[in-house]
């Protein structure tokens, strides 16, 4: 039995959990198709704090995910995959384009976003963490991705999303090309949207 045939075998397993448990299908669907967006959401949340370290957080979640997708995209080409639903018949929860199936890219982005937050916010980020793993393993029991797939994405996210952390600090011209631009940008948002101090509370009340 070669790695294909093992990663099938495992896939089939889970996918046929869908059957025997169809009760979680629904949660699953929600998880394989729309709980990535919940990302999206902490990014903005985090964002909007203007806490320094948060924001620098949220560029750092966003040059990884746009540089690990750069990456999957030539794995893809190179080392091209079919979906599951192409060659086998299986239980497919959700709608999906039978293009490239390895790395899958929810899991790419999803931990990615996830690892960054583990290193700046350690306790929240586990539960990140754990929301990923969940949307990686719905996409196999839905059937658009094999166990390999979401692994692949889940290492490939995390390691790039690690050294892009790395190098931002460890490179001072890297860490001054961001925090000037960090400061230049915030400098024209407060400009447009000015921060409401404590301070400014107590001159309105007067």
């Amino acid at each position: 039995m070669n790695i294909n045939q093992f990663d099938y075998q495992i896939f089939h397993v889970i996918n046929e959990w869908g059957k025997s448990f169809s009760t979680l299908n629904p949660i699953m669907s929600f998880l394989a198709e729309w709980a990535f967006y919940l990302f999206v959401i902490g990014l903005l949340v985090y964002w909007c704090s203007r806490k320094k370290n948060y924001r620098k957080m949220v560029v750092y979640a966003v040059v990884s995910v746009v540089l690990g997708l750069g990456i999957s995209y030539i794995i893809g080409h190179l080392f091209y995959r079919d979906r599951p639903f192409v060659d086998y018949s299986v239980l497919k929860l959700i709608p999906h384009q039978a293009n490239a199936s390895f790395p899958s890219d929810h899991s790419i982005i999803v931990f990615a976003i996830a690892a960054q937050f583990v290193i700046y916010r350690l306790k929240e980020g586990l539960v990140w963490l754990a929301l990923a793993s969940m949307i990686a393993f719905s996409r196999v029991w839905t059937g658009v991705h094999y166990p390999l797939d979401v692994v692949g994405g889940a290492f490939l996210g995390t390691i790039v999303s690690t050294g892009v952390h790395f190098v931002v600090n460890r490179y001072s011209v890297v860490s001054k090309l961001f925090n000037t631009s960090l400061k230049w940008y915030e400098s024209c948002e407060s400009k447009i949207f000015p921060r409401f101090t404590k301070k400014d509370d107590i001159t309105v009340g007067k």
